[in-house]
């Protein structure tokens, strides 16, 4: 299965006030985004990160994606630091892609566009940045961080229940 998440932004405690995150602290931020990551993404998943992953204390990054369950890609954030994109623990580090899935051309960046490749034939747009604030406009363009998402990754078929997606 493939699944996508963004703005998780672990290790940072203006999460907490700023996105108004139900924690009394990070720790129990960090720690409960990380049980729903792996409660969602098995070790043979492939899991889409698009940007605005942690902190940008060193090391911080690559001991995260240690216990994080998924090939993991990072699509890369404004808030990612060198410490992250340099974190050995991702399978590919970019600021842009185009995934192929079931058939569905798939548009992945941090941040939501206006338009996108393929648009008028149906592909789709997968975002981050906007915390859940963006009202969605277009159709096929999704919203995909974890403040839109009940605080977990999601798959297209979470996000197409019509479409049918083998797992």
């Amino acid at each position: 299965m493939i699944y996508f998440t963004s703005d998780t932004h672990f290790g940072e405690p203006r999460v907490l006030n700023i996105d108004r995150r139900p924690f009394s602290s990070l720790a129990d931020h960090d720690a409960a985004l990380i049980a729903n990551w792996n409660d969602t993404v098995s070790p043979e998943d492939e899991i889409w990160h698009l940007g605005d992953f942690a902190s940008k204390k060193k090391g911080f990054a690559e001991d995260l994606l240690t216990r994080l369950n998924g090939r993991k890609h990072l699509i890369v954030g404004n808030n990612d630091s060198l410490a992250t994109v340099e974190a050995s623990g991702w399978q590919s580090i970019q600021h842009y892609a185009e995934l192929t899935v079931e058939g569905h051309l798939l548009i992945l960046c941090h941040y939501p566009f206006r338009t996108w490749n393929q648009m008028g034939k149906r592909s789709v747009n997968l975002h981050g940045h906007s915390h859940g604030r963006l009202k969605p406009l277009l159709p096929r363009q999704f919203d995909v961080g974890v403040d839109a998402r009940d605080l977990r990754p999601v798959s297209l078929p979470d996000l197409l229940p019509r479409l049918r997606v083998k797992a």
